[in-house]
């Protein structure tokens, strides 16, 4: 399999403002240049952009490509059933959006401590193998955001698993909270092939400083951070896909020029990848991917990911020389249609759902001190 997969979790938007806005016609144009240049896989989710990923999906890759020509993932994430009927509710619909016919690869969706007695409870794993002896699901596997401990019990009582989801960059390579290069070990252990979420950490390692950049530039210019982040991932042995979570033709574009020939990198150009992570670690106030599982629920409509973006910008800014940056017009922009950092109720809704880990109420908190 071609190692480039099309996250379709972060798609063109027509309206800022509303994640389901999908520009349907620019996806139209990436799907048909990703199949062109020898790609085939697609992943998708229950809630990706709004809940309206799935239906896209069908939009602009099934109705238009032969079912043969490309190989379809979605998931079951534990926050959309409670009971064994929801479970083939969500499946049923899946099947109904995406009009796939069945799934190439199915996953429970988001593993980790907080989640996994539930999809216990509802016999989740053993649900998916049903579905693949029906003929609905072709390879069944899980995503997972938590300890290499945890995913060793899980991997030791679930060995039909046929492969896992992990995130995996030189950034969270050592990170105590991400754990990427710990439960990548742990899954290699298993003999699991390694399906790679959040290499370039939901843009992080696409937009990286500038001593970064120059690093990266000084050893080959005509690489784009990007490729060095998603190159990492697709290095690492038993890695069968990286996914990447592509917003507009001109990223797939730059994707596609250094992975339809992918060469691994060296040691050397590993080593330089461990001294960027170095770097952008030590500037880093807020390590939010921008996922946005935390927004969907929010009660008061926060844009979380956007703000933390913003401050993060600002972080980097000599504030005391400037005293003023473009990011609090764009604060106010943003806190004009939805609710302010200030408005969080410390429900812990975000918290629950946060892959990373994130202390977000805290955080929100240092938001709303910065820019309100």
């Amino acid at each position: 399999m071609a190692k480039l997969g099309f996250g379709l979790m972060r798609l063109p938007q027509t309206d800022p403002n509303d994640a389901a806005a999908v520009d349907v016609a620019q996806v139209e144009a990436m799907v048909d240049r990703f199949l062109e240049a020898g790609f085939t896989y697609f992943d998708t989710a229950w809630m990706y952009n709004g809940f309206a990923s799935e239906r896209v999906a069908k939009e602009a890759l099934v109705e238009r490509h032969p079912r043969e020509s490309f190989t379809l993932a979605t998931k079951l994430h534990a926050g959309f059933f409670d009971s064994l009927e929801d479970r083939d509710k969500v499946f049923d619909a899946q099947l109904a959006k995406t009009g796939a016919g069945y799934f190439d690869y199915y996953l429970a969706h988001g593993v980790e401590a907080a989640m996994y007695p539930k999809y216990e409870e509802f016999r989740v794993f053993d649900w998916m193998l049903e579905k693949k002896a029906e003929g609905l699901v072709r390879h069944v596997g899980f995503s997972f955001h938590d300890t290499p401990e945890l995913l060793d019990r899980i991997l030791t009582v679930h060995p039909e698993m046929e492969f896992v989801q992990l995130q995996l960059n030189y950034l969270d390579w050592e990170s105590p909270w991400v754990h990427s290069r710990e439960v990548y070990e742990v899954a290699r252990a298993h003999g699991k092939p390694v399906i790679v979420m959040e290499p370039v950490k939901g843009g992080t390692l696409a937009n990286v400083p500038p001593e970064v950049d120059a690093l990266f530039r000084a050893h080959d210019p005509a690489m784009s951070p990007a490729s060095w982040a998603i190159r990492f991932a697709a290095s690492l042995e038993g890695v069968e896909v990286v996914l990447s979570g592509m917003s507009d033709l001109a990223q797939m574009e730059d994707n596609l020029s250094f992975m339809e020939h992918f060469t691994p990198l060296t040691e050397d150009e590993k080593a330089m990848c461990f001294e960027a992570a170095r770097i952008i670690n030590a500037d880093t106030a807020i390590p939010c991917t921008a996922c946005h599982y935390c927004t969907e629920g929010c009660p008061m409509n926060i844009a979380i990911p956007e703000y933390f973006s913003l401050y993060n910008e600002d972080m980097r800014e000599d504030l005391e020389q400037k005293g003023w940056t473009v990011n609090f017009t764009n604060y106010g922009i943003v806190a004009s249609e939805r609710g302010k950092a200030s408005d969080c109720i410390a429900c812990g809704q975000c918290e629950a759902v946060c892959p990373q880990h994130l202390p977000i109420i805290e955080d929100l908190q240092k938001v709303a001190a910065h820019f309100e």
